[in-house]
């Protein structure tokens, strides 16, 4: 795992301990922030279920101004945190040690990308993608939530705020990409 762009390029990414978490692939990360580039400088993130971190990592490194981590699991938040050493984009993050729905439910903040990758097969997606749509102010006018699932798991949702604007397909990793509806900006 490594970091494929901008301020941080090159630089190696541990792994979580264990097998609780499933780092993204290359061949998904590269076409995946080739589509972000463009709306990447000076935004904020919130990196859902981080794992690794190296979703907000590329993020920072390729010119986001800020990111917030969030992951339930011990190894998983200090990994990111070693990771944002590695890379020394420490400043530039916020890495917390929660459960990802009491934050999102008590979340006063907005973010530019909602990105959500919680453990695979469990619907835990569709749960994460219905509290964001209850609360559509966690997403900038003219954002984005990126889920990443396996596309097996991928179902059509109707959320009231909140609308697909895409998918894209690497091997098995599926990002559906979501906007606020027009009514809801």
């Amino acid at each position: 795992m490594r970091v494929i762009s901008g301020t941080a390029k090159g630089r190696t990414l541990k792994a979580v301990p264990g097998d609780s978490t499933r780092p993204i692939l290359d061949r998904a990360k590269v076409p995946l922030f080739d589509i972000l580039r463009g709306s990447l400088p000076d935004s904020t993130l919130l990196d859902l279920f981080g794992g690794t971190g190296q979703i907000g990592i590329e993020a920072l490194s390729q010119g986001a101004r800020h990111c917030v981590f969030i992951d339930t699991n011990a190894k998983a938040v200090a990994t990111i945190k070693d990771n944002l050493a590695t890379t020394q984009l420490t400043d530039k993050a916020e890495v917390r040690h929660t459960d990802a729905f009491v934050y999102l439910k008590n979340c006063a903040k907005s973010f530019d990308i909602l990105f959500v990758a919680p453990p695979q097969y469990k619907g835990i997606w569709i749960e994460a993608m219905r509290i964001i749509a209850e609360r559509p102010h966690l997403v900038n006018p003219g954002g984005q939530v990126i889920v990443q699932i396996d596309p097996k798991e991928y179902e059509s949702l109707s959320l009231e705020t909140l609308k697909e604007t895409s998918q894209r397909k690497y091997g098995n990793t599926l990002f559906v990409f979501y906007a606020l509806s027009e009514e809801s900006v």
